[in-house]
């Protein structure tokens, strides 16, 4: 037992002073600053061996971003960062919040490259985390939707066809509970290979951006220029970062993809599976920078 220990002991050593590769250190910062989200902080559920580990190598073997402390000093130890993120979070909420983030598909994920990944899936509802932070820089109130789809698809007996349907339940008690809401933007990833999903500008790697729009529903018309001008814009910044419009209708498609909810509900595809979260990151800079140009001269 005691070989075993100490052999343990010496990897997580070992680890902790393991240098990453190359990686984008403001989204390593995003995730260790607000992984409440994803990872359970209260210790009081921890086991006694958990809490003894933790004391003696100075690491929560609970949580793998605490290996990347010896490279990004004092962002994992100072807890107070996490506890004020969740503070802002909760006033934003209680605020009345005018857009909603969702994914109709929100198991869909990214490519995974490193320990601060491994920790927190690196999937499109991280995605909207990091938009969300970057909006409410700008000066907007954000929702997030929490509820998972598959447990509203569980308790309504739909299978995957049925996410749209799961995430429209979702919208419906969200703007029953804020009345403020008005634009709703769901998140997805495309499906297509590394290089059909990214775009090389200045020596750095994007996500490409895709907006598809349903044209079987009345606001078809107001949502696909809603979603021009943000495409033509994102363009305009870096071109050829947006790839359009998709536009879809006819038999075997959806063609609604809830935009008859309101004239301001859009679907933003952003990389595929091959891209990193550091490129979706990125993007996401862009595509907050434009969101906010666009919504704010949408209500003035």
């Amino acid at each position: 037992c005691l070989v075993v220990f100490f052999s343990f002991l010496f990897t997580i050593k070992v680890l902790s002073k393991y240098n990453l590769p190359y990686q984008n250190s403001d989204i390593v910062k995003f995730l260790i600053e607000n992984n409440n989200p994803f990872i359970v902080n209260s210790k009081s559920n921890y086991s006694y061996f958990h809490k003894i580990m933790t004391k003696l190598i100075n690491l929560d073997i609970s949580k793998p971003l605490s290996i990347l402390d010896s490279n990004y000093k004092g962002l994992v130890k100072d807890n107070k960062i996490i506890k004020e993120t969740t503070k802002v979070d909760n006033k934003v909420i209680s605020s009345s919040p005018t857009i909603y983030l969702y994914n109709s598909h929100d198991t869909e994920e990214y490519k995974a490259t490193s320990f601060a990944e491994y920790s927190v899936m690196p999937t499109v509802k991280l995605a909207d985390y990091v938009l969300k932070e970057e909006l409410e820089k700008n000066g907007f109130n954000v929702l997030i939707e929490e509820t998972t789809i598959s447990s509203i698809r569980s308790s309504l007996g739909l299978n995957y066809a049925g996410s749209y349907e799961a995430s429209r339940v979702l919208m419906e008690q969200a703007k029953k509970t804020y009345p403020s809401l008005i634009y709703f933007i769901d998140l997805h990833r495309d499906s297509l290979t590394h290089d059909k999903t990214t775009l090389t500008y200045n020596d750095k790697n994007y996500a490409k951006v895709m907006f598809l729009v349903g044209l079987e529903n009345p606001n078809y018309s107001e949502n696909l220029k809603f979603s021009n001008r943000i495409s033509d814009l994102i363009n305009t910044k870096i071109p050829n970062l947006s790839k359009g419009i998709y536009e879809k209708e006819g038999a075997g498609v959806n063609g609604v993809y809830n935009q008859d909810f309101s004239n301001r509900t859009i679907l933003i595809e952003i990389g595929g599976p091959e891209n990193t979260i550091d490129e979706v990151y990125d993007t996401i800079l862009v595509l907050s920078e434009v969101l906010s140009e666009v919504i704010e001269s949408d209500q003035n």
